[in-house]
């Protein structure tokens, strides 16, 4: 048994986090999205072939030939065609039935593996809002079509990118689809019998910023409290807090879990870390910092004064003092934000911002909700963004 993850695209939705790395490489609680699906992948199939395209090499450095034993193999996507000319870019390398996963959402082992008791399997969820997917048009337990981000839905069965396959569909023949690409369910809708399986433990996509900061939260709620640090005296601990190690936790810090901070990071004295709380390896987070409900990745530096809520922060981020990000509106409705030029619902009634990796913020610098800011771009002291930041 083979598995086969679709890892090739930019992922513009997630810049600008993407810009500097493929959003499979996008960080997952202290490994990465695309590390997390071959751990769950690990028992249950004896292959991987990833499909690579946008910084591909950025991949085969992470994982190399194998994942703890499982063997790996990369396929080069020239040009992003769509979802079914990735696959037919592994065509040579598949030998028999095999499971096709996207590469930058998060499954678990048992919802998989009830895939591979198919020939034909389609893996599908029920989502608040279906019309961001591919929705499921199913009759009693096989499905009949799936429309592809229809601009209103009949009913919340949406797929989750993740099929049961063998090489007989190399065998159909697909044309090109109406936004120009070869996709995968129009395989489907020429095989017999096609069946579907509803996940049962969780699925986490990542199709946008704040998805990657709900992801993560989703999994620190379920671990467990460790300590592989050095927490100094007068440190107060409460919920489920996760240190890593060489981490130093110093005097006056308050930290209300779920929280989890990485190694070799150094916290305090007196920083305020409210739940949901997700640090990366190698922060310095100083004196008076408060920050809840956001992602830290690795070297992040932010040592006076400052406020970070419901936002994700890029790597090797310098964040001056006097930081403040708004992330509440007054009326209390669901933040609006721009994603490729397009105005986006992101549906949460609390959002921050987004900094590339490299941002170098000045003294008291001020984000409205839902800004970004783009890799290795500064801000001046006393700036106020009310827009995104990209030049």
């Amino acid at each position: 048994m083979q598995a086969v993850i679709l890892a090739a695209g930019r992922s513009t939705r997630c810049y600008p986090l993407t810009l500097t790395r493929p959003k499979p490489l996008l960080p997952l609680l202290g490994t990465t999205i695309l590390g997390h699906t071959l751990g769950e992948l690990k028992g249950l199939v004896d292959e991987v072939l990833i499909v690579v395209g946008y910084q591909a090499e950025a991949i085969r450095k992470a994982f190399g030939d194998e994942f703890e034993g499982m063997p790996i193999r990369y396929i080069l996507q020239g040009e992003q065609k769509g979802t079914a000319h990735a696959l037919q870019a592994a065509r040579e390398l598949i030998k028999d039935r095999f499971l096709v996963l996207g590469g930058d959402d998060v499954y678990f082992r048992e919802d998989l593996k009830r895939c591979l008791e198919h020939q034909y399997c389609v893996l599908a969820a029920e989502h608040p809002h279906p019309e961001q997917f591919g929705v499921l048009k199913v009759q009693g337990d096989i499905v009949e079509d799936i429309i592809e981000k229809p601009e209103k839905a009949e009913g919340n069965l949406v797929g989750v990118s993740v099929y049961m396959f063998d090489r007989s569909i190399f065998d159909l023949q697909i044309e090109l689809s109406s936004r120009g690409e070869l996709e995968l369910v129009d395989y489907i809708r020429l095989l017999p019998e096609v069946k579907w399986e509803k996940v049962q433990t969780k699925w986490l996509p990542i199709s946008y910023p704040w998805n990657l900061l709900e992801a993560n939260v989703s999994l620190l709620q379920e671990q467990e409290p460790s300590n592989q640090g050095r927490i100094e005296e007068n440190v107060h601990l409460e919920g489920t807090v996760i240190v890593g190690k060489n981490t130093v936790i110093k005097s006056g810090t308050v930290i209300t879990g779920p929280v989890y901070i990485g190694s070799d990071c150094i916290i305090g004295p007196n920083a305020y870390f409210r739940p949901d709380t997700i640090i990366g390896d190698h922060c310095q987070i100083g004196f008076g910092v408060e920050i809840v409900d956001s992602v830290l990745l690795d070297h992040v530096v932010c040592k006076h004064r400052s406020y970070i809520g419901h936002s994700v922060i890029g790597a090797q981020v310098n964040i001056g003092a006097g930081f403040i990000t708004a992330d509440f509106r007054a009326d209390g409705s669901a933040h609006i934000t721009q994603v490729n030029g397009k105005k986006v619902d992101t549906h949460r009634e609390k959002l921050g911002c987004f900094l590339g990796d490299g941002v170098f913020t000045g003294i008291h610098t001020s984000m409205y909700p839902g800004r970004k800011v783009w890799p290795g771009l500064m801000t001046l002291p006393g700036e106020v963004l009310a827009k995104d930041k990209t030049v």
